[in-house]
């Protein structure tokens, strides 16, 4: 085994083993809280190793990283999670390349997604990407306007959706990191509430802070660095 492939596999066994106690730490079921590796910058060479230890599912920002890295990494079985803001002009990547968007969060994308599904025949697995935190940096539908937006979906039947994402805010503060995430469950809550209960799926908490994001009922979270290492922007 190489030593980057070795450090990947003890990296994973150490992200798990946390998981897993942020769970028994909430009273949860460690097998309750799904893992979403984040592949961003990360060359296909080392998220082929990913996909040795059996890591298939991968999140990415930008759709030109998932049709750069499909071609490479052909035939290997990638489900290609899209996590960043996605521009409605794109929609028609994300139809054809994308195993799932948790990243929709407007009305103009959610159509121009279902036009060009229906297109490529098929179907597409959807999370809402919800604002809650303050910071104008952070992209994401007003937690208020959920209900209206749950409405306008019904009759966009290529689009199933899941579940509900966001983003915390940057704060060194754990308890507005925390207040993000309790406020998407309680907007998930409220969902189930109205009628939708397909809206199961929590997709909250990255490396910094995907602990407070377990206790406040994350089902899923999305980690890069704290599995693959530092990221090179360069």
């Amino acid at each position: 085994m190489s030593t980057p492939e070795y450090l990947l596999s003890v990296r994973l066994a150490q992200l798990r083993e946390r998981i897993e106690l942020a769970c028994r730490r909430s009273g949860r079921a460690p097998g309750s809280v799904a893992l979403l590796p984040v592949s961003k910058t990360f060359p296909a060479d080392v998220l082929a190793q990913a996909l040795d230890l059996g890591l298939h599912r991968l999140g990415e920002n930008k759709l030109q990283e998932i049709r750069d890295k499909q071609a490479q990494l052909a035939g290997r079985g990638v489900q290609w999670v899209m996590i960043g803001h996605l521009q409605t002009n794109k929609a028609k990547d994300a139809a054809r390349l994308a195993a799932e968007v948790q990243s929709l969060d407007r009305l103009s994308l959610a159509q121009e997604l279902d036009r060009r599904l229906r297109l490529e025949q098929r179907s597409l697995d959807v999370l809402i990407q919800v604002k809650t935190s303050p910071e104008e940096s952070k992209f994401g539908l007003p937690p208020e306007d959920l209900p209206a937006f749950m409405q306008a979906l019904r009759s966009l039947d290529t689009l199933r959706v899941r579940g509900l994402m966001t983003m915390a805010v940057n704060s060194p503060d754990p308890q507005a990191v925390r207040a993000c995430f309790r406020l998407l469950r309680q907007w998930r809550d409220r969902l189930q509430e109205l009628g939708h209960e397909q809206v199961q799926r929590l997709s909250m908490g990255m490396s910094g802070d995907f602990e407070l994001a377990i206790q406040e009922g994350s089902t899923e979270v999305r980690v890069g660095s704290a599995l693959f290492g530092a990221r090179d922007y360069a």
